[in-house]
């Protein structure tokens, strides 16, 4: 079932340009200028309920302008726009009552009180029935682990314990979609595994449909199943992650450890990329060659004592596919 729709939406603002000097400013009041900046470029969307979906790109791509759409904080230019049915910013309300919201770099918890007390607030706010909330506050201190904080004042958690108490608070209503902005950001090893292991299991437990955008590609590589990557307001990868894998990470490294000083590779497949003393490190391209007949290429003049393969990681893989969309653009 479509949960998410998104068609042609387009997203524009008007931005003063504003000249330096005293008489430009005089000038300004009297004839202002002003320049359209796209945010969101005709793009188009759909998300089936139940999907993790990573949605990312560069500062500046239009990742929060389309979660502030969907979330019904901004009206878009052009285009459709329905979120389980309902359209946005004509249903604020409604549409408020079905999806959580968590910003990063933004509190949704109030500073002086214990973490409880927003709950109580958050209760009342969404209307929950006193059983619900119950459940909901029991399930979510377990499984965040949030037993040793949760009557404490936010101004005394950690910047982690601080992240789990805000998660549980967008899910006490049991939106049926999550929207998550940047939820790991300046988390330690041990928080950001907590909460990628909670969103695992809500996902599977509860069906909770999420959209991720984060620039930790570790994030995305363990929570999301679909990847949707932005540049300039366009979609310019759709699909699943392991189809990224496969379809652009096919460059790979293989570092060599030799008995003496290694004759050069005749191979033009295989392509040298540093050397240090007897140790060489080779680039090469899995869909040229394999791994065995560059190990074998590499032996063919001289005698191998050790050597280890690697595979690009999932955060290389992106950055290679911007450098080669842009020279391509």
């Amino acid at each position: 079932m479509e949960i998410i729709r998104l068609e042609n939406i387009t997203k524009s603002f008007q931005v003063y340009q504003r000249k330096p000097g005293f008489f430009n400013t005089i000038k300004s009041f009297v004839n202002r200028k002003y320049e359209t900046k796209i945010a969101v470029d005709n793009i188009s969307l759909s998300v089936q309920e139940g999907e993790m979906v990573g949605y990312i790109g560069p500062n500046g791509a239009g990742k929060s302008t389309t979660i502030k759409i969907l979330s019904g904080i901004l009206v878009p230019t052009s285009g459709i726009v329905e979120v389980n049915g309902l359209v946005p910013h004509k249903n604020r309300v409604k549409n408020s009552m079905q999806i959580g919201v968590v910003f990063g770099q933004r509190t949704q918890l109030h500073w002086d009180l214990p973490v409880m007390d927003s709950y109580q607030l958050y209760k009342r706010m969404y209307k929950i029935d006193e059983r619900l909330f119950k459940q909901n506050v029991d399930y979510f201190v377990e499984k965040l682990d949030m037993g040793d904080f949760v009557y404490k004042p936010v101004r005394l958690l950690s910047l982690g314990q601080k992240m789990r108490a805000e998660i549980a608070s967008a899910l006490l209503h049991n939106p049926p979609l999550l929207y998550l902005d940047e939820p790991t950001i300046g988390l330690d090893v041990m928080a950001k595994s907590w909460i990628r292991e909670f969103l695992c299991e809500l996902n599977r437990e509860r069906k909770v449909t999420v959209i991720l955008t984060t620039h930790d590609m570790d994030d995305i590589e363990k929570i999301c199943q679909r990847l949707v990557i932005l540049d300039t307001g366009h979609i310019v990868y759709d699909g699943s992650i392991d189809l990224f894998k496969k379809t652009y990470g096919n460059e790979c490294e293989i570092t060599v450890d030799f008995s003496d000083a290694p004759s050069p590779v005749s191979d033009s497949r295989i392509a040298l990329k540093k050397t240090e003393g007897n140790r060489c490190t080779y680039r090469f391209n899995l869909t040229e060659i394999t791994i065995a007949e560059v190990v074998t290429g590499l032996a063919k003049d001289n005698v191998i004592k050790d050597f280890s393969y690697r595979e690009p990681d999932i955060e290389s893989l992106i950055k290679n596919f911007y450098t080669k969309h842009r020279s391509q653009s």
